[in-house]
């Protein structure tokens, strides 16, 4: 290859290297933006209620105009469904976690606990959103996460069960039990208060040890 054609290789390579970071900021971009957006509108949702906020009053939380959010959710409803879609995922992730580490069932237990607090309380605008606008739900959304819960109420009753079977739990009914331990963390929102007695990490370390008290086997 003579000197112009390796010259215009390093060139095109060189473009081509450009384009794709260029592509990456812009998704960045895009990602921070809709983030944005989405904070917002949890903070509006939460103080006002779905139905009680507009996107117009979005936008002038945000300094922007209308077409902006246009140009990244279709309407109010997608963005209360990304919302409420947050909460739930990344309670099922957190035990996911614990579900594939190692350690005895209580050991995971406890940190899925801890980790499942600390997204409802951290996200506390985000959970309260979830349990309070159901109503709310685009039809197709509500079914994508009423499936999400129930996934995260199985993996939890499995997690029970395994701990049943290694003689670590004594649980009359699994499934029940699940559910209450999943309500008493999730109802956390209503009465969580950054400001007070206990720090964050504090009610999850206490979070834990009650639902262990509920659990474990008597020695």
């Amino acid at each position: 290859m003579d000197e112009q054609g390796e010259g215009g290789g390093r060139a095109a390579a060189g473009g081509g290297r450009m384009s794709r970071r260029g592509g990456v900021m812009r998704d960045e971009v895009i990602a921070f933006k809709r983030e944005r957006i989405l904070e917002e509108a949890a903070a509006a949702f939460y103080e006002h209620g779905y139905q009680g906020t507009t996107l117009e009053a979005v936008a002038t939380r945000l300094g922007v105009t209308k077409p902006f959010i246009y140009y990244h959710f279709r309407n109010k409803a997608e963005i209360l469904s990304e919302i409420c879609r947050r909460g739930i995922t990344e309670a099922v992730a957190a035990l996911d976690a614990a579900l594939a580490a190692e350690g005895t069932p209580d050991q995971r237990l406890a940190a899925a606990i801890e980790a499942i607090t600390r997204t409802v309380l951290e996200q506390q605008a985000y959970t309260a959103i979830y349990f309070r606008e159901e109503k709310n739900y685009p039809a197709d959304d509500a079914v994508e996460l009423n499936r999400r819960r129930k996934a995260f109420d199985h993996k939890l009753s499995a997690l029970l069960e395994e701990g049943v079977v290694a003689g670590v739990f004594e649980i009359e009914d699994v499934r029940l039990t699940a559910l209450a331990i999943g309500g008493m963390i999730s109802w956390a929102f209503t009465w969580y208060n950054p400001q007070g007695r206990l720090s964050t990490a504090e009610i999850c370390r206490g979070m834990a040890g009650l639902v262990l008290r509920m659990v474990r086997r008597p020695e």
